[in-house]
C-alpha cells in the first residue's frame, strides 16, 4: 500500500470515530500516524528523476510574499499591476504554469511578490505540481491567499485544508512547548497549566509512536493534541497571511461589508485597480519590516537607500546588513531616533540592542 493509500484509511477512519472523552487517545495516536506519512509524501527519502520547469526562484528584496489561489482569480493580473511584471493573464484556468517574480517597491523597501500557479484540491498530495508550489510558499515571509469575491466560502477553507496538510499553518503562534531529546533517563513531562484539549497518556502514546523514549517535554500553554505533533515534527512554518477577495466590482455592497470586516481580510478589483494601495499598506504592516538609515561621521544620514530588516533586529543584524565584516570589528554604534534612551539625543549601543524603524545609526569599527 502507497503512502498516499495509507494516509487515504486514516482520514477515512478519523471521519467515522465519534469525538469524545474515550476516543481521544486513539484519535491521538491517528493524528500522530497521519503527520508521518504527510512528511514522507512531501520530503520523499529517493530522489526523483527527470527534468521539468523549476520553481526555485532566488530570494531577492528585503521580504518575500507568495501569492496562493485557484485557477484563475486573478494572481497575475495583480503582479501585474503591482509589480510592472507581465505575467500571462487569461480568461482561462491554468494560465501561470511556473513561479513568476516580481517587485514591489515601496517606503524604501523592495518586497519581492511571487506569482504560484493555481492550486487544486488535492495539491498536498501531489496533484497538479501542487507540491512544488505549497513548498515554495513555505520560503515567504507572508502568504498572500487570493480567493474570488463572487465564488462561495468553501474555496477559503479548501485553500486552507491544502496548506494545513504541508505544515503552514496560517496567523498561529508557535505553540509554548520546550522539547529537548536525550540519550537516557526516560521521559520527563512537565505542564505549567492544566490541560483541557489533551492529557498526558495521550502526549506519551505520542512520543512513543515517535520512538522518543528518552526526552524533556515542557508545556507552557494549553495545547491540542495537533500543536504537540507540530512540535515534535519541528518542521512547521508559522506564516502571517492576508485573505485578498478580488472581484469585489461585481458582488453587492452588503457582501463586500460583510467580507471587508473579516479579519486579515483585504477586498480589491485587479481589473479597476479598487483598494490596490490600500492592500500593499497591509502587506508592509504583516511584514513588521524595521528601517534603518546609515550615517557617515560628520555626514547627514542616508535617508534614499535604508537597510530593511525584520521587527525584533539588533545592532548586529544592522551591521550584517552592511557586511558581514563589519559585526566582528564593531567598536560601538550610535544610535538616533525611537530606540534611543535619550532621543532625540544618540545612545551609545552594542551588538545587542534592539533597532525600531526609521532608527538612524553610525557604527564606529576597532
Amino acid at each position: 500500500m502507497g503512502v498516499v493509500e495509507k494516509i487515504k484509511e486514516i482520514e477515512e477512519e478519523m471521519a467515522r470515530t465519534q469525538k469524545n472523552k474515550a476516543t481521544e487517545y486513539h484519535l491521538g495516536l491517528l493524528k500522530a500516524k497521519l503527520a508521518r506519512y504527510r512528511a514522507q509524501l512531501l520530503e520523499p527519502t529517493t530522489k526523483s528523476s527527470g527534468a521539468g520547469t523549476g520553481f526555485d526562484v532566488q530570494k531577492s528584496g528585503d521580504a518575500r510574499v507568495a501569492l496562493i489561489g485557484f485557477p484563475s482569480v486573478g494572481k497575475s493580473t495583480l503582479l501585474s499591476k503591482c509589480t510592472h511584471t507581465q505575467s500571462e493573464t487569461a480568461a482561462y484556468e491554468f494560465t501561470t504554469l511556473t513561479a513568476i517574480p516580481g517587485v514591489i517597491d515601496h517606503q524604501g523597501a523592495r518586497i519581492q511578490l511571487l506569482d504560484l500557479p493555481g492550486i487544486v484540491e488535492g495539491a498536498s498530495q501531489g496533484r497538479g505540481r501542487g507540491r512544488q508550489v505549497v513548498s515554495t510558499a513555505k520560503t515567504a515571509d507572508l502568504i498572500l491567499i487570493m480567493l474570488d469575491a463572487t465564488k462561495p466560502e468553501e474555496q477559503r477553507r479548501l485553500l486552507e485544508i491544502e496548506l494545513d496538510a504541508v505544515g503552514i499553518r496560517l496567523n498561529k503562534k508557535k505553540p509554548d512547548v520546550v522539547f529537548k531529546r536525550k540519550t537516557t533517563g526516560g521521559i520527563t513531562l512537565t505542564a505549567t497549566v492544566k490541560l483541557t484539549k489533551t492529557d498526558e497518556k495521550t502526549i506519551r502514546s505520542i512520543l512513543a509512536s515517535y520512538k522518543l523514549h528518552n526526552c524533556d517535554v515542557m508545556i507552557r500553554e494549553d495545547i491540542t493534541t495537533d500543536e504537540f505533533i507540530d512540535v515534535l515534527i519541528g518542521t512547521r512554518k508559522y506564516m502571517p497571511c492576508l485573505y485578498v477577495y478580488n472581484k469585489i466590482d461585481a458582488i453587492s455592497m452588503e457582501q463586500l461589508d460583510k467580507l471587508a470586516r473579516d479579519d486579515h481580510s483585504v477586498v480589491i478589483s485587479c481589473e479597476m485597480g479598487l483598494n490596490l494601495d490600500y492592500l500593499i499598506e497591509r502587506m508592509w504592516d504583516e511584514l513588521g519590516l524595521v528601517r534603518i538609515y546609515t550615517k557617515k561621521r560628520g555626514a547627514h544620514p542616508d535617508l534614499h537607500d535604508p537597510v530593511c530588516l525584520r521587527k525584533g533586529a539588533t545592532i548586529e543584524d544592522v551591521c550584517n546588513g552592511i557586511h558581514r565584516s563589519l559585526a566582528a570589528n564593531l567598536r560601538y554604534a550610535l544610535v538616533w531616533g525611537k530606540s534611543s534612551k535619550f532621543n532625540p539625543h544618540a545612545q551609545k549601543v552594542g551588538l545587542g540592542h534592539l533597532v525600531q524603524d526609521e532608527d538612524v545609526v553610525s557604527i564606529f569599527t576597532k
